[in-house]
């Protein structure tokens, strides 16, 4: 890491010299913009609406635009003669809670590291402070620019966060806030269980930017020359619940099936995702439908196994019969054959 800025910071009659570094950094991916045909980057050129020339770095300084197309211009020597008391000092104010400071007044984050001899001092602090359980309000000067910020521990390090001003927070200004809208006690209490079904300790490392991730195979996929596997699509969002009891309900038992516990609903009256899910699980089953079904037949084959079983000495008997009837008839009709046969030859 590269320090952006030295100074000290300004502890009563204690002075503890500090480099200030960036504590974060952006992980988005950049691109330029390029002609599309030839790859050949855009440049932009900086010329003066006035006279059409361009202008160099040099020869650029601040202007306040006072409207009507009047301009102030200020430069370098303007700024210098500002009376900045904290422009190389970090001045301690007073030591406040923690949970006292807004976070939407957060801004950025840097970490300060001792400077040559300042170790003890900067040890000092940091311990006075981790005990305390508060955290310094502090002004400080950084490019040119006077801000409020706060002094706390984090990792062993003193950590200042620098901060928006009150009058930098916008009031938050929506036609709902006017409304007289009533939430009855029986959908806080629902939405006060979902809120403790998702209950969890916050681990940052747990959460990922998967569009970034995405857009990095997109581009690794390009360099290589290989096809781009499209990643699975998410689920679409449910449209808006129009019965809120029903979704908050269904929320709070899905929220407790993600985490491995059993629905709170066991025998009791069904919600809406336990209902759908018994559904989808009798369809699933194998033969859950043809049970009933499959009795019936198996009744009626095996009567038809005891009828074949009665009928056969029925049928053997009928055969026996018919044989004995045949041997019967046969020695009559040759008896007949023999008495026709004299006839024939006169």
């Amino acid at each position: 890491m590269r320090a952006i800025w030295k100074g000290a910071v300004s502890f009563g009659l204690v002075s503890i010299g500090v480099k200030l570094y960036s504590a974060t950094e952006e992980k988005d991916i950049r691109f330029h913009q390029v002609h599309r045909d030839d790859g050949g980057r855009i440049r932009y050129k900086r010329t003066c609406s006035v006279c059409g020339e361009e202008v160099s770095y040099d020869d650029i300084a601040k202007g306040y635009d006072l409207g009507g197309g009047e301009m102030v211009i200020l430069t370098d020597a303007d700024f210098a003669d500002l009376p900045l008391t904290s422009s190389r000092a970090i001045d301690v104010l007073e030591f406040v809670p923690a949970e006292q400071v807004d976070p939407i007044l957060y801004n950025k984050a840097y970490f300060l590291e001792p400077e040559g001899t300042a170790t003890k001092p900067y040890v000092l602090l940091r311990d006075a402070l981790a005990d305390s359980e508060r955290v310094a309000i502090v002004k400080v000067a950084l490019r040119q620019r006077e801000q409020l910020a706060t002094l706390r521990v984090r990792d062993g390090v003193l950590l200042l966060n620098t901060m928006l001003w009150p009058d930098e927070v916008r009031t938050p200004d929506f036609g709902f806030l006017d409304e007289d809208l009533k939430v009855r006690p029986p959908e806080l209490a629902m939405a006060a269980s979902l809120i403790d079904s998702m209950a969890g300790e916050f681990q940052p490392d747990a959460f990922t930017d998967d569009y970034r991730a995405a857009l990095q195979e997109v581009i690794d996929a390009k360099v290589e020359g290989r096809e781009v596997v499209q990643p699975a699509e998410e689920e679409a969002a449910p449209a808006a619940a129009v019965d809120l009891m029903a979704a908050l309900k269904a929320s709070v038992e899905r929220a407790r099936v993600a985490r491995g516990e059993t629905p709170s609903g066991g025998a009791g009256e069904p919600t809406p995702i336990s209902s759908a899910r018994s559904a989808k699980q009798a369809a699933k089953a194998p033969g859950a439908k043809a049970g009933p079904a499959r009795k019936t037949t198996a009744g009626k084959t095996t009567a038809k196994r005891t009828t074949a079983t009665k009928a056969e000495p029925t049928k053997k008997t009928a055969a026996k019969k018919t044989t004995e009837k045949k041997a019967t008839k046969a020695p009559a009709k040759k008896t007949a054959e023999k008495k026709a046969a004299p006839r024939r030859s006169a």
